[in-house]
């Protein structure tokens, strides 16, 4: 990846601006174009760290205009892009399904459509498990399961990644999907389930638990998701799709209970479950490990690291 001019979309969230980072460690002489509109998911706090480095490049925009991603494409001739600009949590989907329509599918076929047109060497579309809808223990998702999203914001993502793979199969598009499992660690906007978790026990304030909290989903760090991410970039075989996860599967209860006995103090209240609750996740990663990855990261230490880190936030 050395010398390769990289546009990042949706860097200034909380997995994009980490993978940025990753990036700017690992190579010091690629070039970075960090593209973001910059919504209540996109903050600064998270990439401000970047202007230091002279290889790095912010541009504010949106994903969904036509004509700025044109032009955007037109002015830095990216040799690879990656997306991760997405709406992303269920809640906000099931309450505007048109929203995260127009970000998560029409944005990304601007970038596709793009991406064709100035001949990129590849291109990565940052997708999710809730593609594949629940699951039964003890069957995990391989890159073969159907896709049988069960929310708005699911089947958006599985509708941006159907696209991916129609550009690829009909216009010869060199193009990666990657479906990872829950991601945690720093920078995560707040209302996500551990720093919820966190914050609602610093705050000395219940922890909201959807219906009996034995929802399931497999977690990783981030950082252990940006190298798969990386490993695709380089190995990946144009077309296909590689699940990321770190065989980490827990309880929505198990989580809460953890954080809680980490921090010294807290509480749960459950609530309404969440309409068309999945009710388990679990990744088959076997196929991007026979790529050469592993996961670096354990559960308990990154968890530990990730409540100290929102301590700090929080001036806690």
């Amino acid at each position: 990846m050395n010398s390769s001019r990289i546009l990042v979309t949706g860097g200034a969230g909380f997995i994009g601006s980490n993978f940025i980072q990753y990036l700017l460690d690992k190579y010091p002489d690629i070039s970075i174009i960090n593209f973001d509109k910059l919504t209540y998911a996109g903050n600064m706090k998270n990439i401000n760290r970047f202007k230091k480095y002279p290889n790095y490049k912010f541009i504010v925009g949106d994903i969904c205009n036509q004509f700025f991603v044109s032009n955007i494409f037109k002015e830095i001739l990216p040799d690879i892009v990656v997306n991760f600009a997405a709406e992303s949590h269920v809640d906000k989907s099931i309450n505007d399904p048109g929203l995260f329509l127009s970000t998560n599918v029409n944005g990304v076929n601007n970038l596709l459509r793009n991406s064709l047109q100035y001949g990129i060497d590849k291109y990565i579309q940052i997708s999710t498990d809730e593609v594949y809808g629940s699951i039964e223990t003890p069957n995990k998702f391989t890159e073969k399961t159907c896709l049988n999203p069960r929310n708005p914001y699911s089947a958006s993502k599985a509708g941006a990644d159907m696209i991916t793979q129609a550009y690829h199969h009909t216009f010869g598009l060199p193009i990666n999907i990657t479906r990872c499992s829950n991601n945690y660690g720093k920078y995560q906007h707040i209302e996500k389930f551990i720093p919820m978790c966190i914050s609602k026990c610093l705050k000395k304030e219940s922890i909201p638990i959807y219906k009996d909290g034995m929802n399931i989903r497999d977690w990783i760090h981030v950082s252990d998701h940006c190298s798969a991410i990386d490993l695709v970039i380089q190995k990946g075989i144009p077309g296909e799709i590689y699940n990321i996860g770190a065989d980490n599967e827990r309880t929505n209860m198990q989580i809460a209970d953890f954080i809680i006995h980490y921090i010294g103090y807290g509480s749960v209240k459950f609530v309404k479950d969440r309409k068309g609750h999945d009710k388990r996740y679990a990744i088959d990663a076997s196929k991007i490990r026979q790529l050469g990855w592993e996961p670096l990261v354990s559960f308990d230490n990154g968890l530990k690291e990730t409540i100290d880190w929102y301590k700090g936030e929080f001036k806690c």
